[in-house]
């Protein structure tokens, strides 16, 4: 079993930045791709940003260029830098381990509670 914690979430205006992190414990493995996933109100959970046991990153369109994923192997901590927010970003953000290489909810096997990041404008 892994555990995943999210945390840094909270109400912004636009434009603002938030970074948010995600401490996973428990049967940890470099081997899980980590992702980042977020469910908007009365919206369904999409894909944000997520990062392979190897490195690889990949980005929703949506994001790219303002969001940024890194992951720090010594602390099982994964990040997401979010930069030049808008009202559309809004959401509950959910921290993912599982299949990084995939960009949908079923490749991921374990999920924190999630944490909410509201903009205002």
């Amino acid at each position: 079993q892994v555990q995943l914690v999210e945390s840094g979430g909270g109400l912004v205006q636009t434009g603002s930045s938030l970074r948010l992190s995600c401490a996973a414990s428990g049967r940890t493995s470099s081997n899980y791709g980590m992702g980042w996933f977020r469910q908007p109100p009365g919206g369904e959970r999409e894909f944000v940003a997520a990062i392979t046991w190897a490195g690889i990153i990949y980005y929703a369109d949506s994001v790219k260029g303002r969001f940024t994923i890194s992951r720090t192997s010594a602390e099982n901590t994964v990040y997401l830098q979010m930069n030049s927010l808008t009202p559309q970003d809004t959401a509950v953000y959910y921290c993912a381990a599982g299949n990084a290489y995939r960009k949908v909810v079923d490749a991921y096997d374990y999920w924190g509670p999630g944490t909410q990041v509201t903009v205002s404008s």
